[in-house]
């Protein structure tokens, strides 16, 4: 007996394994307490709902409170433009000859009409330098030593060909000149010779018999023609139009093939001054390009440019009227070697005009006559050729006007979105829905409010009390909602024609006025410490403790579950080693041997 005890205490034992899987599978018990756990976990969890759909709500209502905030961003903006009493002082400048000049006027410009004769325009002074400042194309008047391709020309030679006489000439870059006159004199066959006078700095073709000499064809592919200036003209001599040697503008200052070589004092700290501006230099490493750039780009209030066609420099005021140019060299002869500084003022000329068919001359440096020539204050009148026009300056009531009717449209779009978030809408069985905002106190508040001083009637001294609020600009309610529309277009003509000055008191008056009113709202409203920024955080607080109370209900479910799963199995577990037990005794009986 004790031997059959014992056995069953071992087979006990041996099946621990079988016993723990059968738990876990809930074989032995024959319950589903897995589901049980699950049910019993979303039991727990059902609070967690309610809370989804007030966070929910809450997103919802943010949403609102931030698009609130866009619309009365704008409306303030209006309400910022409006309140400034600058802005009713609005003018407009029209010119009824607008070839002749136009004209524009600001804030507070003296209305009326103002007739300008202009006799003479505005020009620039110039500096025109001496002509000729380049080194002649052959200074040893050797065309044997000059190359083509590096010869001082205007422009560069292209290679090609060229006609003389119908007669094809090739050229290349690498010919000397002396080359290219043999090669006219070969393929002409001695009709026609080429020769270059140093003295006169050009090229002479003459024809042997005296027969006129006809250059070009439209096959020509090389330019050296026109480089030369040469230039049919039916006789049999033709030279270059003009001397040729031209200042190379690529080349250091020092080797640009200028007549007088530009120096810098030999210590690369050249300097000059145009009206009392240092330009500094480097006659090895600056090129004519270089200087020219700095001086543009200087607050030297001058264009310097090279005239390639007169061969010569040019100086010009960047500014009209009759002033002259100041130059020196400090270091170095820039100004010198290129001619500016012995060159020819021509003096710039200055605006003359009379005004209102008066016989005093009045004058201005620049095209564009002001206040402090005409004494017309806000008016700016800039001519474009000489003559007669008559410029009206008058109350630009029709900025006014639409600034006025953006406010109003800004408003309604304002009050039209609020009463949307508060509508309660009504289904077909009945059941009713509150909109987002429905019975929220900070949306009720704002709509009131606004509506309080869109519509109130303020007593504003000073004025004549013709326009005491918007109805008496032709605005009113529509009966319906706190929408205000422009019922009477004529009426708001006619106020902003006769009532300015009661228009500016009633939105900018420094304590009453409505534009004033609307800003101190917003900003107390929707400013840092205003009433919505309060709400929204608020509201943001209340989600994220949502938020919380979620996560911790989920962490207590987490160990709830564990705890109902850790007994499950302890059940499963014992279920399963007593059904093994009783299978082993049964099965002991059945055989005899208990």
């Amino acid at each position: 007996m004790s031997g059959t005890l014992a056995s069953i205490g071992t087979s006990a034992n041996s099946n621990n394994t079988l016993s723990s899987s059968l738990a876990v599978s809930g074989i032995a018990s024959g319950m589903n307490w897995q589901n049980t756990v699950s049910e019993l976990a979303n039991a727990e969890r059902a609070p967690e709902t309610q809370w989804q759909s007030q966070q929910a709500t809450i997103s919802q209502q943010k949403a609102s409170y931030s698009q609130i905030t866009t619309d009365l961003a704008t409306l303030q903006s209006d309400a910022t433009g409006l309140m400034d009493p600058a802005f009713f002082n609005s003018t407009v400048a029209s010119s009824s000859s607008v070839a002749v000049a136009s004209a524009s006027s600001v804030s507070g410009a003296t209305v009326g009409n103002f007739s300008f004769n202009i006799s003479q325009l505005a020009t620039a002074a110039q500096v025109i330098g001496a002509p000729n400042v380049s080194q002649v194309l052959d200074p040893g008047g050797d065309p044997s030593t000059v190359t083509v391709g590096a010869a001082g020309f205007s422009s560069p030679v292209s290679a090609g060909t060229f006609t003389v006489n119908g007669a094809q000439i090739n050229i290349a870059t690498t010919d000397s000149l002396k080359q290219v006159f043999d090669n006219i004199a070969s393929a002409t066959g001695n009709k026609v010779t080429a020769s270059y006078d140093a003295t006169t700095d050009k090229i002479t073709l003459a024809s042997s018999d005296g027969s006129p000499i006809i250059l070009g064809s439209s096959t020509d592919t090389s330019n050296f023609l026109q480089t030369a200036q040469l230039y049919n003209n039916n006789s049999g001599t033709i030279s270059s139009a003009s001397a040729l040697g031209h200042v190379n503008n690529s080349a250091a200052l020092s080797s640009a093939d200028l007549a007088t070589p530009i120096t810098d004092g030999g210590s690369g700290n050249g300097a000059f001054t145009i009206n009392g501006v240092t330009i500094n230099y480097n006659a090895g490493t600056d090129s004519v390009k270089d200087v020219l750039s700095r001086i543009n780009n200087s607050a030297a209030g001058v264009t310097a440019s090279y005239d390639s066609v007169n061969n010569r420099f040019v100086l010009a005021n960047n500014t009209t009227g009759d002033v002259g140019i100041a130059m020196q060299d400090v270091t170095g002869n820039f100004l010198a070697a290129t001619g500016l500084s012995g060159g020819t003022l021509n003096h710039g000329k200055n605006l003359l005009y009379t005004l209102n068919g008066g016989s005093q001359q009045l004058v201005s440096q620049s095209n564009t006559i002001d206040s402090s020539t005409s004494g017309i204050t806000g008016l700016s009148v800039t001519a474009l050729t000489t003559g007669i026009t008559t410029v009206g300056v008058s109350s630009d009531t029709a900025t006014i006007s639409n600034a006025i009717q953006k406010f109003v449209t800004d408003y309604n779009s304002t009050q039209a979105f609020i009463a949307s978030q508060m509508a309660v809408t009504t289904a077909a069985d009945g059941s009713v829905t509150p909109g987002i905002l429905t019975g929220d106190t900070n949306a009720t508040d704002i709509v009131s409010s606004l509506r309080n001083m869109m519509t109130q009637v303020e007593n504003i001294t000073g004025t004549s009390g013709v326009v005491k609020s918007l109805t008496d600009m032709g605005f009113k309610s529509n009966g319906q909602d706190n929408t205000i529309a422009l019922g009477d277009s004529s009426t708001l003509s006619s106020t902003l024609a006769g009532s300015m000055n009661d228009i500016k008191a009633l939105f900018s008056d420094p304590v009453n006025g409505l534009a004033r009113l609307m800003n101190t709202y917003i900003t107390n409203t929707t400013g840092a410490s205003g009433t919505l920024v309060a709400r929204t955080t608020d509201l943001t607080t209340q989600s994220a403790d949502l938020t919380t109370q979620t996560s911790n209900l989920e962490n207590k479910i987490a160990t709830d579950s564990a705890l109902w799963t850790t007994e499950f199995q302890n059940m499963e577990t014992a279920t399963a080693q007593t059904n093994q037990e009783l299978s082993y005794l049964s099965q002991s009986v059945s055989s005899g041997s208990l």
